[in-house]
């Protein structure tokens, strides 16, 4: 009886530690027991992913990449296709969202699924999650050329030690921590001892920007007579293109015009030439005719304010008429009158 019952407890007992040993490394292994199903999902770079890494929703590993390969779109841009599988039992939407996402400090990645803008329906097995529901791991080479214009305002001796000391973190060194944090202070030092001129370009900025807001509503206006003098030639464009072909036109018949008119006005600005000519040599008098116009003109408009005649009186006459080759006489005039003195 004592064999038999210390038996039963040594099976048991082997029974309970197998089930416990099974289930520590399903747990460790991340052994699924049940069905799987595939999907696919288009990204612009997968860099880093491998295939057996996890498939995590809310953190929690739900399956694993299973091959990463070079696909195109439409326009035959290259993209990166990952075939990943998810339990069964884990349903994915048609518009749940794929990102990659970082593991740890050594560069090892996993694919999180997130839920995705409005319900969706469920995806069906090998469906694909197109390129605008996903999302590429942050890459750390646009990440530092990002700081390069801070880069340049330090010395490149304290740029290269700053560099390894990240680089010597990420490769699991945890005891250049320090030495990392103190380069950092060394990089914030750099910063502050240049806080003046960052001061003097924020406040010019702000300057610059208050100018602008103060005209503002002038700058709107600017803009709004813009658009509407762009959308009147818009709409115009079939008269403008019209009138461009009618200038043509225009200049090829005045350009004839001038050819014909060309002889005439030669001979127009020669002679011309001769009035000037005559003009000149009689110098003295026409300067004697324009001295003397302004007296004539008063009293000659005197003389026709009365009308549209000029009225006279005769004061004086004195002539010779002839009847015949003898026979001859002379009359004679004058007048005693007040006018004629």
């Amino acid at each position: 009886m004592k064999t038999t019952a210390s038996l039963v407890k040594l099976i048991v007992f082997i029974v309970v530690t197998v089930l416990a040993t099974g289930l520590l490394a399903a747990t460790i292994g991340n052994i699924r027991l049940g069905g799987t199903k595939t999907y696919n999902a288009m990204f612009s770079d997968a860099t880093g992913l491998m295939k057996g890494d996890d498939v995590r929703i809310a953190g929690v590993r739900v399956g694993e990449v299973d091959k990463v390969s070079v696909s195109q779109d439409g326009r035959r841009k290259a993209l990166a296709k990952v075939t990943f599988t998810v339990d069964s039992d884990r349903p994915v939407a048609s518009s749940t969202r794929a990102l990659i996402r970082y593991r740890n400090l050594v560069g090892q990645r996993y694919v999180a699924l997130a839920e995705g803008a409005g319900s969706g329906r469920a995806l069906t097995e090998n469906g694909m999650l197109p390129l605008r529901q996903t999302q590429s791991a942050l890459d750390l080479t646009v990440l530092f050329n990002g700081f390069k214009p801070l880069f340049a305002a330090l010395s490149p001796n304290d740029v290269n030690a700053f560099a390894m000391e990240i680089i010597k973190t990420l490769q699991g060194e945890a005891g250049n921590v320090t030495s990392l944090l103190s380069h950092t202070a060394s990089l914030t030092t750099t910063l502050a001892d240049r806080d003046e001129v960052i001061g003097r370009t924020i406040d010019n900025l702000n300057a610059v920007l208050g100018t602008v807001d103060e005209h503002d509503k002038a700058l709107s206006t600017l803009l709004v007579e813009l658009q509407r003098f762009v959308s009147g030639l818009a709409q115009d464009r079939a008269a403008i293109g019209a009138s461009l072909t009618n200038i043509a036109g225009l200049a090829e018949s005045t350009s004839s015009l001038v050819s014909e008119a060309r002889p005439a006005i030669r001979a127009d600005v020669r002679e011309l030439g001769e009035v000037s000519k005559n003009l000149d040599d009689s110098k003295d008098v026409v300067e004697g005719v324009l001295q003397r116009m302004p007296n004539k003109l008063t009293r000659i408009t005197r003389t026709a304010t009365y009308g549209s005649w000029f009225n006279f009186y005769l004061c004086d006459f004195r002539g010779r008429v002839i009847l015949s080759n003898t026979v001859s006489f002379t009359p004679n005039y004058h007048s005693d009158a007040a006018r004629c003195d």
